[in-house]
């Protein structure tokens, strides 16, 4: 049984800003910190006071986590960024709201000294005295302090106070991860109710010295203790009140916390059966619980249940399936050609999460480099005559103004030539395209012909597949690079303008150039020539991709299991330093790893495009190390060098670590590694939900006369599949409730209060 929290955070807008340039503006990008670690940076946006993100994350952390926070930053190409302000919000507000934490929040100064991090370990113990009892305080090390000093560190000492006494312990230089081992002794005051404050500080030579953290202990509490050993969290100092700086602005947030508890895999089995036997049975004719779980799926939640399912057979070997069998039902129940697969039907949410599961690294290897170019060119693009803007051409000393013609046409020529890469590669993709997702179009595309025949309805089935591959995967990564990684910041306006006439583009191709689609934008007609070439070059594309034989697919998904699938891949710069003291050098290699479940290798060249940054990497190595059976209690965040180790200073090369290995915050990306239990908690936690309305159609009298699909024993009546399912979800309901676990702690528990 294990303890998962997971936060979904969308970053909105801002509005109202301050201006931090010369300009009257700003260049505004949000920092996510979950207890002071940084794991988010959007994009910057620039010159504006109300800016727009519309970014979306899914975090995993340790269910002991206590804050979130969100810093608006002002970006400075020449100077340290300017922090504009911040929105705080603490587990126990997230956990007041079920539904999610949604709506404006105003940004708050940013005091440093709350900004504060890291970990004391203190020994406290009430021991006899000459004339009275005596608090004995000995201050062992911390760990994970802020550095203050722009070495990367801090030079922290800790002061002492209780009763109007201060003592303080020597200064250690240049490290985040103190040891002191020193005691300190008060006279312990019978009647006084003064608590025990324990304070960590960064020491300056030249300016006052930062705070780093404080610890606030009953003494009373103390008293029937008589001792307490363990690590206390450092917390902010909030005897201040902050300055009025006036209106800072608001940030529009909708941050979601989920809790699950997921048992042991064996409790799981029955479900994650019940439903693969559903599946199964859905290639002769769709079974009962999945339609029935698509009926009483709201909307709002359909995306996440579609996504939860996909995985769950996806690791089983049954994605193909699943779909083909939502592929059956959507069929069923459409009527209209032209309406075929529109809605956000179950059917609809379900694909486009296979394409982004299955599909990422293919789509990367299509679009990345025709992304790539567009964002190099810079050019500016338009073909609507009623937004053209006319600029300046030639050499200097005889600048003419560019009629809108030819800026007309000039754009015509540059998005034609951006489409036809686009389509020459896609048609050259074939092979590259996996396995499992050629064997799921094809599939599609015989159940579509299957439902649709004739020849007025030829190019449905073309439709049919177009409508995922380039209207619900390629388009929306086009407009939208970077929610897909494609890139690494999101695009300015100019060529924002080109990635949207460019995924229009690729929307009337994907439509097979209808008249309906044609009649939409008139003003698109002068690439009507390349997307008439598009659409043939598509319906070969697709015809090709859908001949894969059984014995095929099976080949290529036996060649393609002997791989480990890469959980990240990208450059990384080495360091390396020549000589010793101040004639040392340094140097940077730039070498291109790749991280598997398996193992970390690199080579000189890339092997694919992929996006690079920190927290990425530290996500996906945290990932793969989950299961590490081997992983060490603690470490070294520094290294071991002359003769000490950088971060605690301490001389034994194998010393114990000075930090504590801890589960860590990840970033959700659609490469992980499946959890399968954690899967099938999640579609549990959804029936669950949906019971009432479940019962309800059990109760039904049209339900009396179906005949079920799985036999109970030999001899009897099978029983109705809902009746299974019904009972399957009690089952686990009493696992749940036999569980130790309840509501996840919000610390360590302690005898001490501490208290701020």
């Amino acid at each position: 049984m294990a303890k998962r929290s997971s936060l979904s955070i969308r970053i909105v807008e801002g509005k109202n800003l301050p201006a931090k340039d010369i300009t009257g503006s700003s260049d505004p990008y949000c920092i996510v910190k979950v207890d002071n670690e940084p794991i988010i940076r959007t994009a910057t946006v620039w010159k504006t006071l109300c800016p727009f993100w519309g970014e979306e994350y899914q975090v995993h952390l340790p269910p002991t986590f206590h804050a979130v926070a969100f810093y608006v930053m002002d970006e400075d190409a020449l100077s340290r960024d300017d922090v504009i302000g911040k929105v705080c919000l603490t587990r126990d507000t997230l956990a007041s709201h079920p539904k999610g934490f949604s709506g404006w929040a105003h940004l708050t100064e940013v005091d440093p000294d709350e900004e504060v991090q890291g970990e004391i370990h203190l020994r406290l113990e009430v021991v006899p005295g000459p004339r009275a009892r005596r608090l004995r305080c000995s201050v062992l090390e911390a760990r994970d302090l802020a550095p203050k000093d722009r070495n990367g560190a801090s030079d922290p000492f800790v002061r002492v106070r209780y009763n109007g006494r201060t003592q303080e312990t020597s200064i250690v230089k240049k490290s985040c991860y103190p040891r002191w081992n020193e005691t300190f002794e008060f006279e312990l005051e019978e009647r006084a109710a003064e608590a025990l404050c324990v304070e960590a500080w960064d020491w300056d030579l030249v300016s006052r010295n930062d705070f780093l953290g404080k610890v606030v202990v009953n003494v009373q509490r103390l008293r029937v203790a008589q001792q307490e050993e363990g690590w206390f969290r450092l917390q902010p100092d909030q005897s201040k009140s902050l300055r009025d700086k006036g209106n800072l602005g608001s940030l529009q947030l909708e941050v979601r916390l989920r809790d699950e508890t997921v048992l042991p895999s064996g409790c799981y089995q029955p479900l994650v059966q019940l439903l693969c036997h559903e599946v199964k049975l859905g290639t002769q004719g769709p079974g009962q619980l999945i339609p029935l779980i698509e009926e009483t799926t709201s909307t709002e939640c359909r995306q996440d249940v579609a996504t939860s399912l996909l995985k769950l057979f996806l690791g089983q070997g049954l994605a193909k399936d699943f779909l083909d069998l939502l592929f059956q039902l959507e069929l069923r129940r459409t009527s209209e050609a032209n309406t075929l697969f529109r809605s956000n039907s179950l059917a609809s949410k379900s694909m486009e999460s296979f394409l982004k599961v299955a599909g990422m690294r293919y789509l990367h290897g299509i679009v990345g480099p025709i992304i790539d170019k567009v964002f190099e060119e810079k050019k500016y693009v338009e073909l609507d005559p009623s937004k053209v803007e006319v600029k300046d051409v030639g050499c200097s000393g005889l600048h003419r103004p560019q009629t809108e013609a030819e800026v007309l046409e000039h754009s015509a020529q540059t998005l034609r030539a951006h489409l036809g890469a686009l389509l020459s590669a896609l048609s050259r993709s074939v092979r590259a395209c996996p396995a499992v997702v050629r064997a799921t179009f094809r599939q599609l595309f015989r159940r579509v012909r299957e439902r649709f025949p004739g020849a007025q309805h030829e190019n449905v089935p073309f439709i049919a597949v177009t409508s995922f591959l380039c209207l619900r995967f390629f388009s929306p990564a086009i407009m939208s690079p970077k929610l897909f990684h494609l890139r690494e910041r999101h695009a300015d306006a100019r060529t924002s303008r080109t990635l949207l006439l460019l995924a229009k583009a690729v929307q009337n191709v994907g439509n097979m150039d209808t008249p309906a689609s044609r009649a939409k934008e008139a003003w698109m007609e002068p690439l009507q020539p390349t997307v008439r070439q598009g659409v043939a070059q598509l319906k070969d594309f697709i015809t090709k991709l859908v001949d894969i034989e059984e014995k095929d697919e099976l080949d290529l998904q036996r060649t393609l299991s002997l791989q480990a699938p890469p959980v990240k891949e990208g450059p990384l710069f080495i360091h390396r330093t020549k000589g010793k003291g101040p004639l040392a050098s340094s140097s940077f290699k730039k070498l291109h790893f790749s991280l598997t479940t398996e193992a970390l290798s690199f080579a000189k060249t890339p092997s694919s495009k992929c996006v690079n940054e920190l927290n990425q990497w530290l996500s996906a190595l945290r990932k793969v190390s989950i299961n590490n059976s081997g992983l060490l209690g603690s470490y070294h965040p520094g290294i071991f060098r002359g003769d000490k180790w950088s971060c605690c200073h301490q001389k034994d090369r194998t010393d114990r670590g000075c930090d504590k290995t801890r589960s860590r915050v990840t970033l959700q990306e659609w490469n992980d590694p499946l959890d399968h239990d954690l899967e099938a908690q999640l579609i549990y936690r959804h029936l669950l939900g949906v019971e009432p309305a479940l019962r309800e159609k059990l109760r039904e009298p049209s339900r009396s006369t179906e005949a079920g699909s799985a036999p109970t024993g030999p001899g009897q009546a099978p029983e109705d599949p809902l009746a299974q399912l019904l009972r399957v979800l009690q089952d686990l309901r009493e696992a749940h409730s036999s569980s130790p676990a309840g509501p996840p702690p919000s610390g360590p528990t302690r005898l001490l209060e501490l208290q701020t």
